[in-house]
């Protein structure tokens, strides 16, 4: 997920973890065990096509879903000022501007500014909600822990992130809940002559997991849908 700072200023990475990866696996019905062994330690990004499919947020989330959860939800100065909120290429500044958009350009009309965003949501009662509409992925198991931080990532198509790559603590999840996102991810700069850049499409119900601390990735949203995603990191 995305932080403060991507690493303007890093160690080389050893291209060993990136070597023998040429393409983005979709898997389904995979254990923990494989899921650890085949993708996880080696940094090896993959998209657990059954991942999500049978989480209620599926039907349930929303524009107006998350416009009705934060109108409910109060947060104190402090969870305003640490919550961490992605514009990318909008006019929007805060969350609440997101959440008073017109209802034409929330429904993605014709004729109105396109806009993609991201959020954390570090607030108890509004993860509370969320997680009654989605669980910690079955393929991570109960020896790896699910942080509690979760990420949206809500926005109409041919907007997305740039090419970047995170700061964070752990790899990451990402679920597509509506829409199709298109992933581009490239090694680092170190490692383009023994490394392959790779694409997949994620789509709804399906988890992309994936070091974002190691591989530089881009988003972009595909016609169609709004496109809206929910994730997580996890050791």
């Amino acid at each position: 997920m995305p932080s403060v700072a991507s690493k303007a200023f890093r160690e080389p990475e050893s291209c060993e973890f990136c070597e023998h990866t040429k393409e983005v696996d979709k898997v389904t019905n995979i254990s923990p065990n494989e899921f650890l062994e085949f993708y996880s330690k080696p940094f090896r990004p993959v998209v657990v096509a059954d991942g999500a499919t049978n989480w209620s947020a599926l039907q349930t989330f929303s524009f107006n879903f998350f416009k009705e959860l934060h109108q409910k939800v109060q947060l104190d100065k402090s969870e305003v000022k640490n919550c961490q909120f992605f514009p990318y290429k909008t006019d929007f500044k805060y969350l609440s501007e997101v959440f008073n958009m017109s209802e034409s350009r929330a429904n993605l009309e014709p004729g109105e500014k396109p806009w993609y965003v991201g959020w954390s949501n570090c607030n108890e009662n509004s993860g509370k909600v969320l997680q009654q509409y989605y669980s910690k992925p079955y393929f991570l198991g109960n020896n790896s822990e699910d942080i509690a931080l979760s990420w949206i990532f809500m926005g109409g198509p041919g907007f997305g992130a740039q090419m970047h790559v995170d700061n964070v603590h752990y790899p990451s999840w990402q679920a597509q809940l509506k829409g199709k996102k298109l992933w581009r991810l490239a090694p680092p700069p170190e490692c383009y002559l023994s490394c392959h850049k790779m694409e997949v499409i994620v789509e709804p119900g399906e988890i992309i997991a994936v070091d974002t601390n190691k591989w530089y990735h881009q988003t972009i949203v595909l016609p169609g849908e709004i496109s809206i995603t929910i994730g997580a990191e996890f050791d």
